[in-house]
């Protein structure tokens, strides 16, 4: 269980002055030596802490080994939008996932527990963020551009991405917990991995939910076409799988909307991504089938241009 992490981040990111700092000083609590980087990250519409944090592996590429490298990031627009509204708001709930898994992997590794591969934890962390209208429920803005973002936190040591977003404003998916998406990798939307599947399932100890994608959804924010949100953004800046952990709900919940994370859920896709880690480092975990993929580029070429903007009119 990761209550008790999930509930020392939650009140370190329920707070006006929230800061990379103040997160990267509990993340130190916790073990010492962490490698842990904060930045400002400046935007068309403001300033966001940018935050990093690295946990080695028994084989990972830090220590010269060969086990791969997972990427767990959690995407938001904001943890709050001061001065509009008062409070943590339910856009902030993949960070607090995010930082909730860097902080039990923190303690693990404090203990002995290592994993084989290295995993890198990355966020954002902006109290203060800007709303925009969407249907059917409003959005969180962000201080900062997507591309921005990815620049910050998607690199080529990552060989899978786990995104762990806020998807509550729409009606695509109608439960309460967390669901996951297809594996997104180079433009083309893949087959929802096995492996990931069940890891769900011992986790949550229920069936498995998956949400449904369109090809939009896995294109740039900004070429004005419709997304469900950017819990699949990552999946434009590399050519590493990317699959969305979607912090859902049965209704439409704005993402501006305060008093709107539950714990259980969040803890939930927590915990999946600390799970999930274990078992990619052990090589127990696949995002894709490689040879599936290696013959629909044989038979359908590159989709590399759906990580475009593509032609404009």
């Amino acid at each position: 269980m990761l209550l008790k992490q999930l509930m020392e981040v939650y009140d370190i990111l329920d707070a006006p002055d929230a800061s990379g700092e103040q997160a990267e000083a509990y993340l130190k609590s916790i073990d010492p030596d962490a490698e842990i980087k904060v930045w400002p990250l400046e935007g068309p519409k403001g300033v966001t802490d940018m935050i990093r944090i690295t946990i080695p592996g028994r084989r990972g590429k830090r220590a010269g080994g060969d086990a791969p490298t997972l990427g767990i990031l959690g995407r938001l627009g904001g943890l709050g939008a001061r001065p509009e509204v008062t409070g943590f708001v339910s856009d902030g709930d993949g960070a607090l996932a995010a930082l909730t898994a860097a902080a039990k992997l923190l303690d693990m590794h404090r203990r002995g527990d290592i994993l084989e591969g290295d995993v890198v934890v990355s966020t954002h962390i902006c109290p203060d963020a800007p709303t925009r209208e969407h249907h059917p429920v409003p959005f969180m803005d962000s201080p900062v551009e997507m591309y921005q973002v990815n620049q910050e936190e998607v690199s080529d040591e990552l060989d899978a991405i786990l995104s762990i977003d806020t998807t509550k404003g729409n009606r695509i998916i109608n439960k309460r917990g967390f669901a996951i998406s297809n594996t997104v990798k180079e433009g083309y939307i893949l087959r929802v991995s096995e492996d990931l599947l069940s890891v769900m399932e011992r986790v949550t100890g229920q069936l498995p939910a998956v949400f449904a994608l369109s090809t939009l959804d896995i294109t740039p924010y900004g070429n004005d076409l419709y997304h469900l949100n950017s819990i699949l953004q990552p999946c434009t800046a590399t050519d590493a799988p990317v699959v969305g952990v979607a912090i859902v709900t049965e209704v439409p919940v704005a993402g501006c909307a305060t008093g709107a994370t539950n714990f259980t859920d969040v803890e939930a896709a927590a915990r999946y991504a600390v799970e999930v880690a274990k078992d990619f480092g052990e090589g127990k975990c696949s995002f894709y089938d490689a040879d599936e993929y290696a013959r629909a580029l044989g038979r359908y070429g590159s989709m590399k241009h759906l990580q475009t903007f593509g032609k404009t009119e």
